[in-house]
């Protein structure tokens, strides 16, 4: 990966300069500037995207990174107090029911909605809440105040329902309608606001007007599982969706990728039995949300172009930390258009500014039972806590000739990759999400997104699985959102002018005018008229096309076993370990015995010791390959171990009791604040420690907080058990008299995970009651308090303690 500070805009020595303001294209001349100064600078974390693509202003309430919590809780230091995030409302509730009439409470400071403009892109200048529910008094849908909405209208008290109830039946007829299809695929998603930078630095090779320099688009992200339902948990083994609408000054462009650049199939038309395989089985509707079972392995053992996606799946970038440590690809190659007509082929990558970074199996499935939303919790908290994830949109850029390929490696085939140590990822801008949505299902839901949606400077290539997304994308949207008119839903409106032609339809909300919906036309006084180059139409490149009409692949196409072992070639001894325990684990949940051996045969294509190891485990013979294996060259970006990056938004646990030195939990506090980490305190029972004096709120209790919550867990001290402990879960004998068993579990999970740990004031035994060895790698013990933290700070940068998992053998 690359440092910290974001990918290179550096050209390799093997590409000629281009002469384009910091995009180098291979065979062309290098730029003077890779990279604008002040480039990778990150927004200030009060700017809002305008409804005229500008920057607009909010005023969320200045506070560090923190998470979750009780209403009330607050993490306290020297510059006041710090709400935790993750209130329901913008205002504290009282005990009692309210009874005085007042007007809805706002959004909460970080929440937003779509910008207010009209069905056909006009800007309303309209206040957001002019979309939201007004008035102090209940009302029907047609505004008329209701003295009564807990009773049904009845001939008497204990009498039979009339049937004149006209707020009855349209209460419950509206409710009975309130769901829409979900997704067949992404279902289950979370999504934020934001704005986009463009550096300028694509100016030479594609005249989109809003990557020029400086030009800020307002953006809306979505990012999703693939195979779940909408209620399925948000930590499973599954590729992510990471969809981003711009609402440029020249339409809407839609940028639809993945966390993984290379999907299962090269062809559109196989994409209903990639997802019929993955699904739940049509008997039982099970597994939900997984493909450790046999229909899925069935399908991708003998479809083997699937391969490559696959071995991504079971890598540790099928189970992300959070979306914020999370790639974006395009998958497919696009081209660009410059502002003279020449075109560059590309691929379109987001970097975090976080880095990459995963769950552990056994942590991801514990997070998928005690906290089902971890993903979008941890998004939505770390926005609400001013904590704006960023990412730079980068390209690789490719010569446009007649083979579309680059350094053999062919660019039309979603299955490939190329390594970006012979196409760098060269940024283009910088995308910062800023602020939560106010209304999951008309936003997050409802937000439509579609691969036709282009801008001039963008536009598409043959790539057969692209092809047919192109088809696809709108119509799903047609049952799904109930009819054509879902781009004039409010997140789904640009913000460019619109005069298409277009007319009624279902959920028309457009008041059109004119008489002449048609071309050419003479009463509406010609309007609209064409638009030429010279006024930012959309033009398609003039590509030549030819060819006899086939159902066939490219000869190319046939190579499905060289760039998985690529890939496998790239990672880390950690990480191969847990690529073999993945194979092992989906493989092990298949009942045929005929599916697990051609799987093994397809790892044989890959790996010998990754084929050994996943039959040891399977207890079945190994097979001989097919063929011989490939031999290339290594690309160390693929993988997630070796860098440092940065410590924002870190969530570091506080175990703390009674008797604790709350003198130094109070200046860990402090110091993990003032790192831009999120401290939370965890005490035997709620309220605060140290009443009498400088009091420590407690954000977690030994019965709420759990392991996987948290990147590197504190000890300050032992802190006893709590009264609640009898019957509690984990429960464990021996070790030290009197340490909670819930405690004991919190650190030997944290341990096995590979987390940062820490103790002082005398929490080693703890540490040891718990099966943690105090010289162990990643263990601090002893000293200051601050001084602990300062090395655990130093170990997060590397995410986890990597040394403690086994090296392949």
């Amino acid at each position: 990966m690359a440092a910290a500070e974001g990918v290179s805009g550096r050209c390799a020595p093997w590409l000629r300069p281009r002469g384009a303001a910091g995009i180098c294209v291979p065979g062309r001349e290098r730029p003077r500037t890779a990279v604008p100064p002040g480039s990778s600078a990150a927004l200030g974390p009060a700017v809002r995207p305008s409804r005229a693509g500008g920057a607009r202003v909010i005023e969320p309430t200045a506070r560090r990174p923190a998470t979750g919590g009780t209403g009330g809780e607050a993490v306290t230091d020297d510059r006041g107090t710090q709400p935790i995030p993750g209130a329901p409302g913008s205002a504290p509730p009282s005990v009692e029911e309210p009874v005085q009439p007042r007007e809805p409470l706002p959004p909460k400071p970080d929440q937003t909605g779509p910008e207010t403009v009209s069905p056909t892109g006009q800007p309303t200048g309209a206040d957001p809440a002019r979309n939201a529910q007004s008035g102090a008094y209940l009302t029907t849908a047609q505004g008329a105040r209701l003295y009564d909405t807990d009773h049904s209208l009845k001939a008497g008290p204990r009498g039979p329902v009339l049937l004149q109830d006209h707020h009855l039946r349209e209460k419950i007829t509206h409710f009975d309608h309130e769901r829409i299809p979900e997704r067949v695929v992404h279902a289950r998603g979370a999504a934020a606001h934001g704005v986009f930078r463009g550096y300028g630095t694509a100016a030479k090779v594609s005249k989109a007007a809003f990557l020029a320099k400086d030009v800020e688009t307002p953006v809306f992200v979505r990012f999703s599982t693939v195979l779940g339902s909408r209620g399925s948990a948000d930590t499973v083994r599954d590729t992510r969706g990471f969809a981003t609408k711009f609402y440029t000054e020249e339409g809407v462009f839609d940028l639809v990728g993945n966390n993984m650049p290379v999907f299962f199939i090269q062809d559109a038309i196989k994409f209903p039995d990639i997802i019929h395989a993955g699904k739940p089985h049509p008997d039982r509707e099970i597994p939900q949300a997984q493909s450790a079972h046999d229909t899925f392995w069935d399908f991708v053992t003998l479809h083997t172009e699937a391969t490559h996606h696959t071995l991504w799946n079971m890598s540790d970038r099928g189970i992300p930390r959070s979306y914020r440590m999370m790639e974006g690809f395009g998958v497919h190659t696009f081209r660009l258009v410059d502002a003279e007509g020449g075109t560059t082929l590309v691929k379109f990558h987001w970097k975090p500014k976080l880095g990459v970074h995963s769950q552990v199996w056994e942590e991801a499935q514990i997070t998928g039972g005690v906290d089902p939303d971890f993903h979008r919790r941890d998004l939505a908290d770390a926005i609400e806590a001013g904590a704006f994830p960023q990412w730079e949109l980068g390209i690789q850029t490719f010569p446009d000739n007649p083979e579309q390929t680059f350094r053999g490696i062919d660019l039309l085939d979603p299955t490939k990759i190329v390594p970006e140590e012979i196409a760098p990822v060269q940024p283009i801008g910088l995308m910062t999400l800023n602020a939560n949505p106010s209304n999951f299902f008309a936003e997050t839901e409802q937000v439509a997104f579609h691969l036709g949606n282009m801008v001039p400077g963008i536009d598409v290539t043959n790539d057969p699985l692209l092809q047919g997304r192109l088809f696809s994308y709108v119509d799903t949207q047609l049952t799904r959102l109930g009819g054509p008119n879902f781009p004039q839903l409010p997140i789904n409106r640009t913000h460019a002018p619109v005069n298409d032609m277009l007319r009624d339809g279902m959920h028309q909300t457009a008041v059109h005018r004119g008489v002449a919906p048609y071309r050419p036309n003479s009463l509406d006084g010609g309007c609209p008229f064409h638009a030429g180059a010279d006024t930012r139409a959309f033009i398609e490149v003039p590509a030549e096309v030819e060819g006899r009409k086939v159902r066939e692949a490219p000869e190319s196409f046939d190579d499905h076993f060289s760039q998985p072992r690529l890939f496998w070639l790239s990672m880390s001894p950690v990480e191969r370990e847990h690529i073999i325990g993945a194979y092992t684990f989906e493989l092990g949940k298949c009942y045929e015995q005929a599916v697990k051996e051609r799987g093994l045969k397809v790892l044989a294509r890959i790996d010998g010791e990754l084929c050994r190891k996943v039959a040891a485990g399977l207890g079945l013979p190994v097979p001989e390959p097919d063929g011989p294996l490939a031999d290339p060259e290594p690309s160390p970006a693929l993988s997630q171990v070796g860098s440092v990056w940065p410590v924002d938004g870190r969530i570091i646990g506080i175990v703390a009791g009674r008797d604790a030195d709350l003198d130094g939990v109070r200046a860990v506090r402090t110091a993990v604040l003032e790192a831009g980490m999120v401290p939370l305190v965890i005490a035997p029972a709620g309220g605060v420690l140290d009443a009498d004096g400088e009091p420590v709120t407690v954000q977690r209790t030994f019965a709420t907080a759990r392991s996987v919550e948290f990147d590197a867990v504190l000890l300050a001290g032992a802190p006893g058990s709590g009264a609640d402990v009898a019957g509690a879960r984990g429960t464990r004998g021996g070790g030290e008299p009197g340490a909670d068993p819930r405690v004991l579990v919190l650190l030997d999970e944290a341990y096995r995970h590979g987390k940062a740990i820490g103790s002082w004031a005398g929490g080693e035994p703890v540490l040891a009651a718990a099966g943690v060895p105090g010289d162990a790698p990643g263990v601090v013990n002893g000293g200051t308090a601050t001084g602990v933290l300062e090395e655990i700070t130093r170990l997060l940068g590397e995410h986890r303690v990597w040394d403690r998992f086994p090296a392949a053998s």
